[in-house]
């Protein structure tokens, strides 16, 4: 499990730069730098409806983290190994505009 900060404010289960989902997939599995990945796990927070984050979970700042980039250093059996993962897409309407940030190549 990883330490992960996530700055995707808009992602219904971000709460306080924490994630409430309880696991996420990082997708990129031909990914050859973080641009290439991204939250799969991203679910878009609609306007006038609460977030799922009371319904699912309570933000933790350690999680599952499942990776198909498996051109990443902390990839080991489709697993992340980072002791800290950094998400990125501030303002992102989809996944493909979130990333690992925290994604080094092999």
């Amino acid at each position: 499990m990883a330490d992960l900060k996530c700055a995707v404010e808009n992602c219904t289960y971000n709460q306080d730069c924490l994630c409430c989902k309880g696991d996420i997939m990082v997708g990129g599995k031909h990914a050859s730098a973080s641009n290439g990945t991204c939250c799969e796990s991203f679910a878009r927070q609609r306007e006038g409806f609460d977030a799922f984050t009371s319904s699912i979970s309570h933000p933790s700042k350690t999680i599952s983290i499942d990776c198909e980039a498996v051109k990443c250093i902390y990839n080991s059996n489709y697993k992340c190994g980072a002791n800290h993962v950094d998400i990125k897409g501030s303002g992102a309407c989809d996944c493909e505009e979130t990333a690992c940030a925290t994604f080094t190549e092999r």
